[in-house]
Order: C-alpha cells, then structure tokens, then sequence
C-alpha cells in the first residue's frame, strides 16, 4: 500500500491552518485541484501553511514526482531551479507572476503556476519525492526518494511512536526537510489532528497555539531543546503534551539529564532519533526508558535496519528499505533511480559496550591544530558538558585557531580557555572567543555553520575576539 493510501485509511485526520484558522477534512483535501494527471516534476515551495500541504497531497497522490522546497529561497536561486528543472506547476504562495508560467485557479482557495508549454522528459518510475540537499542555497542536487522508502520509513517509525487517534500535531518542523515530513506523514496516518503553522518557539504565537490546540507532542533539533531550556520550559508541567522527538545532533550531557528529570517528574516521554534525507528519516532511536542513562546515545536502528562501523574509518554504515535511489543535479538524472540498501552517512560513531550507538561527529567536521586532531562536534559537547550546558558552537578559524562561540555576555574568556587547556591541552594563545548575540540558524533551525565561518573567517583581522559582540 502506498503513502497516500495509507494517509487515506485516516478517516478522522483533519487540519488546521494556525494562521487563518480554517479548518479542513482529509476528505475536503482530497482530489480538490483541477489537474491533469501527468508524470512531470512539480515544485512545492513550503511555508508548511495549509494551502502547501493541500497542494503537496493533491499532487503527491497523482503521477507526479513532487519537489519540496523552502518558500525561502531567494528568487534567483528559485529561478534558476525552475530553468533545470522546468516543472509542469510550480506553487508559490509567495509569487504573483512567475516566468513561462500561467497562473491556474485550481481550487476555490487556491492558484498554482502552471507551465505554458510542458515538456515531458523521462523520469523513473520509483523517482517519487525530491527533497534537496540544501534548504538556502538553491542547488539543484536533489535527494531521489520512492513512495516505498517513504512507506518504510513511516511504517518503522510507527513501531515505536506512541501516536494515538486523538492527537494534535504541531509541523513546527518544516516539511521541505526530512524530519518534517517524517513528523507529517507518520502522523497523518494514525493521528486526529495536524496544526499548519510556520511558527517557532521564539514567537508568542507559537505558545498560545500550544495552549489553544494542546500539542500532543514537540519536536526540534537540539538548539530547539536548548531554547526550551533557557526559557525554563523543563521547570513546570505542560499537560497536553505527552512525548518529544529530536534529531539533527548529539544532546550535551547537562542538557540531557535536565529533560531526563523533566520526564520523569511530568511522566513525558523523550525519543531521541537519528536520520538523514538520504535515509528517507529515520535510522535509529532510543528507546524513553533508556534516556536516563543513554541520553546522548542514538539507541538502535528502526525496524528492518542495521548499523557497521568501518573498522578504519570509524563512519557509521547504515543498511535499510529506506535507503534513497542516489541524487538529481538535473533532469537527465531523474531517468534513473539507484537502488541500494547501504548508506555511508558521513558520521563518526562508537558502539558501546551495551550495543548503543553514539555519533562522535561529523567526517568533515575535523580540524588539526598544532598536531593535534580536534573533533569540532566533541569539543561542543565537552564545553556544554563543563559549563552547564548552555549554547557553545566551534569552528576553525583561519585553519591555526579553535574559535568558541556563545550567548553568555558574562562568560569569561579566561573560563573558557581553562576548561579546554585542562581537558584537551591546548594552549590558551590557539583559542579565539566569541560573544554572539544571536546564533545564524538554518531554515531549519540547525546552526549555520557555514554562514558563521564565513563571517568570522572574512573579519578576524577587523575585530578583537575576546569582545566581539555579533548580533
């Protein structure tokens, strides 16, 4: 049975638009648009409101290969997408005039670009979904995903998901990213209600929606849970919700055992996941039981799933149904779908003792300082372990300097640079600090990594780094 099918099984799913406040039944969404049915590439640009998953179901149960998008993206780099791509519809809430293009009333509500001319070009018959590898900067490298990776996928999260017929579902996780659409779909399938919103946790919006809808359940990456932490979300009960999701990157201890003692007083449930887009979501999960003591840990693979570890490498392996068919740079490519079950996902990994998997880091996140090899993502976690557990990024600066960045105006330097010429022996001369008062994020919500190298490496020479203030 494929992911629309079962979505249709649902026959209590409705949605609410958080904005608007309209509310719709699946039966209301289903064949709503007055399209033809083709096999034509079509682009969604996301706002994860409800005219973009109304239109993302509409096209996704017909033939179809749907490409999600960030509403975001810069017009040029959308323009340049559409001239690869040359998709049959395009729709962008946030356009009035797209090039080539005809603007279609295809429903009561709603309008979607379709093309003057259509050219049909081969596409594989697996090639379903296309997610791209970058959220801001307009490549056009897709993820090539078929509706059976994203059924496995769904299907093995369910196994240990505790979603129930009455709940409701915030996408306060953008569904142009796999995480999202994980959320979205595994809870279309079994939930009651899904909550249509764009809306994050540092918008007052974003909690009197909690409160006027009782989200059943949270979900971030860990900034999100630190945010919650600084906001003293984990000091008091909120009672409707019942379980958290987080993937996207390794809790720090601190922060772990805080929602670990939340949990436990509040009787929540904390499920700590592992995935990547190529994966179709999810790889692995922790079991709640287990959070106490493995919090920082990844658990074990989903269901039909199997990690190695490459003896020489140390990168995690990953086998599994859910394994996508390779990558679209354009339309040629979208011919062929590659059909493997072993993914080499880029991360540094350890089994412990117990048989629970933990991520060390990223390959490419290594830097050598004076000899020495230095895991960025370890150096974090170390930093957040030994100062409460308060926000560290770092990075290589001019590739001679470890640079430490935080959102503690009275942290001192000195502080810092003892913990890591204590732990690491590094001396204090090697070490750059920085006072951000605002954190570049991603789109979804992930640190921006590349945006802060680039400012910091671009303007090292122009400003002190013990009192630099960036925000």
């Amino acid at each position: 049975m494929g992911l629309y099918d079962l979505i249709k099984k649902n026959k209590k799913l409705n949605f609410i638009d958080a904005n608007t406040k309209v509310v719709k039944t699946f039966n209301d969404i289903h064949e709503s648009f007055d399209i033809e049915d083709l096999r034509a590439v079509v682009f969604i640009y996301n706002d994860n409101q409800l005219p973009a998953i109304e239109a993302f179901l509409n096209f996704y149960q017909k033939k179809y290969t749907v490409a999600l998008l960030n509403a975001g993206l810069h017009p040029e780099f959308k323009q340049n997408l559409e001239n690869e791509y040359k998709p049959a519809y395009i729709f962008d809430a946030s356009r009035t005039i797209v090039e080539d293009y005809d603007s279609k009333q295809v429903s009561k509500e709603i309008s979607v670009f379709k093309r003057k001319e259509i050219r049909l070009y081969p596409i594989h018959g697996d090639v379903k979904l296309l997610m791209s590898t970058s959220g801001t900067t307009g490549s056009p490298k897709f993820v090539k995903i078929s509706d059976d990776n994203l059924v496995q996928n769904a299907l093995s999260i369910m196994e240990y998901m505790p979603i129930t017929e009455h709940d409701v579902v915030p996408l306060n996780v953008p569904i142009n990213f796999v995480y999202g659409f994980s959320i979205f779909t595994t809870n279309c399938i079994k939930a009651n209600t899904i909550v249509c919103t764009e809306r994050d946790v540092l918008q007052k919006e974003f909690w009197s929606d909690l409160t006027e809808y009782g989200y059943s359940t949270l979900s971030g990456v860990p900034y999100f849970y630190e945010l919650l932490h600084r906001f003293g979300f984990f000091k008091k009960d909120t009672p409707s919700v019942r379980y958290f999701t987080h993937t996207g990157g390794m809790l720090n201890q601190e922060l772990a055992n805080v929602i670990s003692n939340y949990t436990h007083i509040y009787d929540k449930q904390f499920f700590a996941q592992y995935g990547q887009t190529e994966a179709s979501g999810r790889m692995a999960y922790l079991p709640p039981t287990d959070f106490e003591t493995k919090g920082t840990s990844i658990g074990f693979p989903v269901k039909n799933g199997r990690f190695e570890i490459d003896e020489n490498t140390g990168e995690l392996i990953y086998y599994g149904p859910n394994i996508s068919g390779g990558y679209a740079n354009n339309i040629f490519d979208l011919q062929h779908y590659d059909q493997t079950d072993k993914l080499y996902t880029g991360d540094l990994a350890e089994k412990d003792e117990s048989g629970y998997f933990h991520i060390k880091g990223r390959i490419k996140r290594i830097m050598k300082l004076f000899g020495v090899r230095l895991n960025l993502d370890e150096v974090e976690v170390l930093l957040k372990n030994q100062l409460g557990g308060q926000t560290f990024i770092c990075i290589s600066v001019q590739d001679k300097y470890l640079g430490v960045i935080h959102q503690d105006a009275s942290l001192l330097r000195e502080t810092i640079t003892q913990v890591i010429k204590e732990k690491l022996g590094l001396h204090a001369s090697s070490i750059k600090n920085y006072y951000f008062d605002q954190v570049p994020l991603t789109v979804n919500s992930k640190v921006d990594y590349p945006a802060i190298n680039k400012y910091i490496n671009e303007n090292e020479n122009a400003f002190a780094a013990a009192k630099t203030v960036v925000g």
